[in-house]
């Protein structure tokens, strides 16, 4: 559920775990660098391999996969996804890009040299945020669960129930794998959860507040969207939809 037009629903169907982040922050985020960021991207996932960064971006005709410049912002190379498609999370394994939809219950699979679609495949339910373990992708869908599953068969391994002081926590999105921990955006929060992989535990939450761009503050469609981490050099970044800028931030204990 990733539109303005069904933000308001959802809050309305917000656990209090969720709507209540702001009592429980155990981490701010400080900025260490801003980029340029595309402000005309909806992002719906974002992740670095090999020190190159990729993004996924949503609404319906305006989907695509991109290999961006960190530097400069600049789209390096683009596949458009093609209508009625409403892109979402992404994840590269190998030589691979997966990326989801949101409710079509579709999946593409493209080269990740030449962003040439190479393969699909199909799953149940919505597709919000992807990651990859080193094993498994790891699929959320905007309920408390989150599915790991086989890439090469495309078949469920397992499924983890995610809770934060042992209520379901819903509207898990973008995704990354983080030093063995899930970290996922909030919907319609300004905060990331860290998720112990086998338990589901809500094991801290991030604040975002001081990231928000001036540009889109008061926007409720440009939140907190897009995590992406540098396993070379442990360097973390984040961005929003619709945000001018991305941010190189360190993780900070209140």
């Amino acid at each position: 559920m990733k539109s303005l037009s069904s933000a308001l629903a959802a809050l309305a169907l917000l656990p209090l775990s969720a709507c209540s982040q702001e009592a429980a922050f155990d981490q701010h985020a400080e900025i260490v660098a801003t980029y340029p960021h595309d402000a005309r991207a909806f992002t719906q996932g974002l992740f670095i391999h090999e020190g190159v960064l990729y993004e996924s971006t949503g609404q319906v005709g305006e989907s695509s996969l991109r290999r961006v410049d960190l530097e400069t912002g600049r789209v390096e190379a683009q596949v458009d996804i093609p209508r009625p498609i409403f892109g979402e999370g992404s994840a590269q394994v190998g030589d691979e890009i997966f990326v989801l939809s949101w409710q079509a219950e579709r999946g593409f699979i493209y080269n990740a040299a030449t962003l040439e679609q190479v393969d699909g495949f199909n799953y149940p339910g919505e597709g919000w945020g992807l990651t990859y373990d080193g094993r498994h992708l790891i699929l959320s869908d905007g309920t408390p669960e989150i599915r790991f599953i086989n890439p090469e068969s495309m078949e469920w391994d397992h499924s983890i129930e995610v809770t934060y002081n042992g209520r379901p926590m819903n509207n898990l999105n973008e995704l990354e794998w983080i030093n063995g921990e899930i970290w996922a955006n909030i919907w319609m929060t300004r905060s990331i959860a860290r998720i112990n992989p086998r338990s589901g535990e809500v094991v801290g939450i991030i604040a975002l507040d001081t990231l928000i761009p001036s540009e889109v503050l008061g926007r409720r469609d440009a939140v907190a969207n897009g995590i992406a981490y540098n396993a070379q050099t442990g360097q973390i970044y984040v961005t929003g939809k619709l945000w001018p800028a991305l941010y190189e931030i360190r993780i900070v204990d209140d």
